[in-house]
C-alpha cells in the first residue's frame, strides 16, 4: 500500500488552505482527471465567479467524502472545525429552529469547502444581513419523465424569456448540471419569502398557459405527466438551487453553467460543460453572470399576475412536506389519496 501523500498548502488570495489526499477519486469514471485535486483546482479557478453567485448568502454544502458514488452529506450548519476565514450568518428554518450557516465572503472559503469534499454549493436566494427578504426570483424548469433538456430549452427560450421581457425583467439563464434549466431574476429585497413564492406560482401558471401543454405547475408528480415542471417551491424559505459554477453529482462531472440566451440553440448539450471542459470555456467567456446584480427588478408585475389569478379563483399551492401547514394552503395530500379516502 503506497503511503498517503503529504498535505499541501494552497495560497488562495493570501489565505492558506490545506489540501489533503489530493489523489482521492471524487469522480471515479473520469480516472485521474476526477480526483480531489482536480475538484479543488476547479473551484480555485472559478472562485471569483462563484463568489459573485454566493457572496453573503446562507450556503449549504453538498458533500461527498467518498466521492460522488458514495454517501451524501448535506451540510446546513457551519461545522465546528471551520477555519477563521469562514464567515457565518444566522438563519431560521421553516420549523422555527435556527442555526449558523456558512456565509461565503472570500475565495478561500470556497476552496476550503472543496477540500471538505463539497461538490455542489446551495445558496439561499437572499443575502446577509437581511435574510428574510429574497433578492432573487428563481425559476427551475424541471423536465419530468418522458421529457428532457430539449423541452426545458424550448420552454425557457420560446415561452419564459418573452414573458419576462413583457414583465420588464431580465432573466439570467444557466444549465442545472442535469436535464433542467434555471433562470434567475434579480429583485429588490422588499418582499417576504411568502410573497416571492406567490409571485413564482403566478409566473409558473402563466408559463403553463402559454406553453401549449408542455408545462405544468402541479406539485404532485402523479398529475404532471410528460411535461416540464416549474418548481415554484424553490422560492420558499430554506429551499436552494445549485449555484452557478457548481459541479454536480453526475458521472461526467457536469457543471451548472451560465449561458448567453442565444446559446439555447437546438444543438446545445448540457453534458458539454464538465469538470474537464469547463475551464477552457471559462477562460474564453469569463463570468457571464458578472452584471447580474446591477439591476434589481420590482416584484409588482408578478404579483399583479397573482392578483388576477386570485380573482379567477386560483389560490395557493402545496408547500414542501417539511413545512408546517401554511395559511391559505390547500390540503397537502396526493389527489389519488384524497379521492380514495
Amino acid at each position: 500500500m503506497s503511503p498517503k501523500p503529504p498535505a499541501e498548502e494552497l495560497d488562495v488570495d493570501g489565505t492558506p488552505v490545506r489540501l489533503t489526499s489530493p489523489d482521492k477519486p471524487y469522480y471515479p469514471e473520469l480516472g485521474e482527471a476526477g480526483t480531489k485535486r482536480h475538484v479543488v483546482e476547479f473551484y480555485r479557478l472559478v472562485a471569483p465567479a462563484l463568489l459573485t453567485a454566493v457572496r453573503d448568502r446562507p450556503t449549504y454544502l453538498q458533500r461527498f467524502p467518498d466521492g460522488v458514488e458514495g454517501e451524501e452529506v448535506y451540510q446546513k450548519r457551519v461545522p465546528k472545525f471551520a477555519p477563521e476565514h469562514v464567515d457565518t450568518v444566522h438563519v431560521t428554518f421553516p420549523s422555527g429552529r435556527s442555526a449558523d450557516a456558512i456565509r461565503p465572503t472570500n475565495a478561500a472559503t470556497l476552496v476550503w469547502a472543496a477540500q471538505q469534499a463539497t461538490i455542489t454549493f446551495h445558496p439561499w436566494h437572499c443575502t446577509a444581513p437581511d435574510v428574510d427578504h429574497p433578492d432573487e426570483l428563481r425559476i427551475d424548469l424541471d423536465p419530468q419523465p418522458g421529457t428532457g433538456f430539449a423541452q426545458a430549452r424550448t420552454v425557457a427560450r420560446d415561452v419564459l424569456r418573452p414573458l419576462l421581457t413583457e414583465l420588464g425583467c431580465e432573466g439570467f439563464v444557466k444549465t442545472s448540471g442535469g436535464r433542467g434549466i434555471h433562470v434567475f431574476v434579480t429583485i429588490e429585497p422588499r418582499w417576504t419569502f411568502t410573497e416571492v413564492r406567490r409571485a413564482a406560482i403566478a409566473l409558473a401558471r402563466e408559463v403553463e398557459r402559454r406553453a401549449d401543454g408542455l408545462v405544468t405547475s402541479a406539485w404532485w408528480k402523479e398529475e404532471r405527466g410528460e411535461t416540464v415542471f416549474v418548481d415554484y417551491n424553490q422560492n420558499a424559505r430554506d429551499r436552494t438551487i445549485a449555484s452557478a459554477y457548481s459541479l454536480r453529482r453526475t458521472a461526467r462531472a457536469t457543471v451548472s453553467a451560465p449561458l448567453r440566451w442565444e446559446e439555447l440553440a437546438d444543438d446545445l448539450d448540457p453534458d458539454d460543460f464538465t469538470l474537464t471542459t469547463f475551464p477552457a470555456r471559462y477562460a474564453e467567456v469569463g463570468d457571464l453572470w458578472a452584471g447580474r446584480g446591477e439591476r434589481a427588478h420590482s416584484l409588482e408585475p408578478f404579483l399583479a399576475l397573482a392578483d388576477a389569478d386570485a380573482e379567477a379563483g386560483l389560490g395557493d399551492l402545496p408547500y414542501p412536506p417539511n413545512y408546517p401547514k401554511m395559511p391559505g394552503e390547500p390540503k397537502r395530500v396526493q389527489p389519488s389519496r384524497a379521492r380514495n379516502s
